[in-house]
């Protein structure tokens, strides 16, 4: 047999114990500001019935997904994204699920897209979303969770980019479209104005058959467009901004209106939203918007539905870009090393440090205490505990500081109290 040259498929990446850190810090202050808004968790499948997935997100987005026949000969397809599936499970749970619904779900996710910086063939989501609430209030808190988040994960500078669905159909109407199949191909062409060009989105529209005259209206409209009343964006910005979300300025995170901002999944029914880093090429880091037609297509009750998805591989990949320091990914804070023969009194103060929540790691080969020591300081632990007979004889340790190199020699007691003031 041939030696196998082991090898990544192209789009899909390992993930090494220092980005699993990072990625686990994630997860974490995800969870952990979902539920302060009172969010509940929520699994789906990775697998689904093509027929679930295919003609929700539109021609050019059902082509990237992931579709075969199982081994029991039926259509499945890998999920796309995480907002159908859980429509789905609102379609067939009726009774189980209350309403108003708020859940998040973090899950991957599979594309056959064309990888690049930023974007991936299997990637994370985490998503957020509250079922049965007309009111724009559930928008604004969407806003208000993706803002909290973000500023905790220690971004500075974001954009949350707004449109509604109804100014950009009303654009339409007012520009000659109205059929409603060429208004869906005509604002997918459109959402592409943030990354090419106002000439090569008007040679795509030329050549999906727009008139010349059409595609100037439809321009000078954009240039010109303001929040409409009926659009829902005047009351969400009032509400988010008692949610301490404030309009976007160059010093401060906040909303933006951005009229040619279309998000390009045909599902969406209103306000629609984006959020960006500033000064990073990195793509959106979340975007979303409300969608009242989606569990009722999948054959549900009608059920209103309003949330946005984060790009947890791209929040996760601008941490490292611009080296925020705010997500802790080292949890091990301690390493106890071990001296042949003494191995159980380690053991021991290992499991009494554990029992004080502090993280902990044992140090297991026999190997003097200048390789231990070696091994503390690549692993970045910021302290390390010496216990060997003269210690144990006198019943002491020693806790060295790896970033000053100072060290204290302590009664275990004294030592449990400096690791946790508050025993």
């Amino acid at each position: 047999m041939s030696k196998i040259k082991p090898q990544t498929l192209k789009g899909f990446r390992d993930f090494l114990p220092e980005e699993m850190k990072i990625r686990n810090a994630v997860i974490n202050a995800c969870r952990e500001v979902f539920e302060s808004f009172g969010f509940d968790p929520l699994e789906t499948p990775t697998l689904e019935y093509a027929s679930t997935l295919l003609e929700k997100y539109g021609d050019e987005a059902d082509r990237l997904v992931y579709t075969f026949k199982d081994k029991g000969d039926r259509n499945v397809g890998l999920i796309y994204d995480l907002t159908v599936p859980t429509a789905k499970v609102l379609a067939m749970y009726p009774g189980k699920i209350q309403l108003p619904f708020k859940r998040y779900q973090m899950q991957r996710v599979w594309r056959a897209d064309k990888p690049q910086k930023g974007r991936y063939r299997e990637f994370a989501q985490c998503d957020i979303d509250i079922f049965g609430v007309k009111s724009p209030l559930a928008d604004a808190e969407i806003l208000a969770v993706t803002y909290t988040l973000l500023t905790t994960l220690g971004f500075k500078n974001f954009t949350i980019k707004l449109n509604s669905r109804t100014i950009l159909f009303n654009l339409l109407k007012k520009a000659g479209i109205a059929d409603k199949k060429q208004q869906l191909s005509v604002l997918q062409t459109i959402d592409k104005l943030d990354k090419k060009s106002k000439q090569e989105v008007s040679a795509e529209l030329g050549k999906k058959g727009l008139e010349n005259s059409k595609i100037k209206k439809v321009f000078s409209l954009l240039e010109t467009a303001k929040i409409e009343d009926d659009s829902g964006l005047n009351s969400m910005k009032q509400a988010v901004e008692f949610m301490g979300v404030l309009p976007k300025t160059k010093k401060q995170s906040g909303y933006e209106f951005v009229p040619y901002m279309v998000r390009g999944l045909n599902y969406y029914t209103g306000p629609v939203f984006e959020t960006v880093i500033d000064n990073l090429s990195l793509g959106s880091v979340a975007a979303g918007g409300r969608y009242d037609n989606l569990v009722s297509l999948l054959g549900g009750p009608d059920v209103t539905g309003t949330g946005t998805t984060f790009g947890f591989d791209r929040i996760c990949d601008a941490l490292t870009e611009l080296k925020i320091k705010e997500v802790d990914a080292n949890k091990t804070r301690v390493l106890v090393t071990t001296w042949p023969g003494l191995e159980s009194k380690s053991m021991e103060l290992a499991a009494n440090i554990r029992a004080l929540g502090i993280s902990c790691e044992l140090f297991l080969e026999e190997k003097p205490y200048e390789k231990q020591l070696k091994y503390a300081d690549k692993k970045g632990f910021p302290f390390v505990i010496l216990l060997g007979p003269e210690e144990i004889n006198n019943n002491k340790v020693v806790l060295r500081n790896m970033k000053t190199r100072e060290q204290k020699e302590l009664s275990q007691g004294e030592l449990l109290q400096t690791l946790n003031p508050s025993i």
